[in-house]
């Protein structure tokens, strides 16, 4: 009698579309019956700075002496119509976090690291804090749609001002401050009751477009008698448009902020399908600046996705004056660090990957308004760690320029650059790698 042969079978393939990840979202979805919030920006895998490489110096081009020749990186910010424009030994600037979503300590420490690194610090929602300001040598204070903790005196305490129009995360919507983070310190500075949930608002209350807009910034210059730099944040979404309306308004700096930033939470789905990478935003805006004649007096400060000297180099590359820093500002300080991997676990999540900085339980003492949380971070000790950083990436962009032949890190162009993928190239106006093809440009 035959043996009946084993029946073959196929090996589970998982659903590219209805991934693990997918799944679970939607029994989570289908269980409480309320949309994802968290922070950190968009996860999900998009064309960067990590496509682009420099191409150097080498016989077409000179490269300088890394120990004879110096490499410039002060930048000046305000230089169109403020009385006193911000001075800045590096390019890079920490973002707007607020008191609220971070931690007295916390917000001491990044004033701290700016300090030491010669660079700005900024307020975000909710006002200013003595111990921020206090620390901060440079302080820019973001006026906001909400106007949570808004201070005319404070508006004059500042050494620039942002008007925050759309973030990364989120162009076109508004943050989030759970209760339980709502303590009697940021309830009070706020002007809104303890433990209960705060929404910023998505528009700013008093004015619908950039004709508005530019009355607004007017109003701002006399409180503040015409010293202070003016800044206008967008979130990326159409660059080239908000740049030439937030130029036309009278803004000295324009903030652009990719989907990659976002440190406040938001929406999950907002932060994955709304706005466009940090790299689709830079050119457009750029050519914006250029086709007004603005290009270098209106300063470009890029955000979103930051992590290293050669992000800071390569974006200066495509014509930023100046970069900001939020979530990796954070890390620098001790956020999803390893040593909590405990404490993250219990949380139901992982050194890493935790973005739940709403819910104010953060083991590092940052995100969170928990006194006994906070205590555990030192604002002397986070202040050292984030100026060391901010130290590294600086060494690491002039690394960068000296390799390419230039004595200041703006010298850095578009002609340094290549592309790895066809997207990058398109986004960055940059040839794809071994060939002259600029994709959308010029012919194959």
């Amino acid at each position: 009698m035959s043996q009946a042969r084993p029946k073959a079978r196929t090996e589970p393939v998982q659903s590219a579309t209805f991934s693990k990840a997918v799944n679970a979202e939607i029994r989570r979805a289908a269980e409480t019956g309320i949309y994802d919030i968290r922070g950190g920006g968009s996860k999900r895998r998009v064309p960067h700075f990590d496509d682009l490489l420099f191409l150097g110096a080498s016989i077409s081009r000179y490269p300088l002496e890394g120990y004879r020749e110096k490499c410039a990186t002060n930048v000046t910010l305000g230089t169109r119509f403020a009385k006193t424009p911000i001075e800045l030994a590096i390019p890079i600037t920490i973002a707007g976090m607020s008191f609220g979503a971070l931690s007295a300590q916390a917000k001491e420490a990044l004033g701290r690291g700016a300090t030491i690194a010669g660079t700005s610090t900024t307020t975000g929602d909710g006002g200013m804090t003595e111990e921020e300001r206090g620390h901060s040598k440079t302080l820019v204070y973001q006026y906001l749609p909400s106007r949570y903790g808004m201070n005319p005196d404070d508006l004059r305490r500042a050494d620039a001002i942002e008007v925050v129009v759309g973030q990364g995360a989120k162009p076109g919507g508004g943050g989030m401050l759970l209760g339980q983070k709502i303590t009697d310190r940021v309830a009070e500075m706020r002007d809104l009751p303890k433990g209960i949930d705060q929404r910023s608002a998505c528009r700013h209350p008093d004015w619908t477009g950039p004709d508005d807009l530019e009355i607004k910034i007017l109003e701002l210059r006399e409180i503040t008698g015409w010293e202070k730099p003016i800044y206008i944040k967008v979130g990326g979404a159409r660059p080239y448009f908000d740049t030439a309306l937030a130029v036309k308004a009278g803004a000295d700096v324009v903030v652009l902020d990719g989907m990659q930033g976002g440190t406040a939470a938001t929406q999950d789905v907002f932060i994955e399908h709304v706005g466009q990478p940090t790299l689709a935003c830079i050119r457009p805006a750029v050519r914006a600046l250029q086709e007004l004649g603005m290009h270098r007096k209106v300063q470009l400060v890029v955000s979103g996705g930051i992590r290293t000297g050669a992000d800071v180099a390569k974006a200066l590359a495509l014509g930023a004056d100046a970069v900001s820093i939020g979530t990796a500002a954070m890390v620098a300080l001790g956020d999803n660090d390893p040593r909590y991997e405990d404490e993250y676990r219990a949380l139901g999540t992982t050194a890493g990957a935790y973005d739940d900085w709403h819910e104010g339980q953060d083991p590092a003492g940052i995100s969170t308004q928990d006194a006994k949380l906070a205590a555990r971070l030192d604002p002397v000790l986070g202040g050292r760690r984030l100026a060391n950083y901010l130290g590294v990436m600086t060494l690491e962009a002039q690394t960068i320029a000296r390799a390419c032949g230039k004595s200041h890190v703006h010298n850095l162009e578009p002609e340094d650059l290549c592309a790895l993928t066809i997207e990058a190239a398109a986004m960055a106006r940059v040839p794809l790698a071994g060939t002259d093809w600029i994709p959308g440009q010029t012919p194959i």
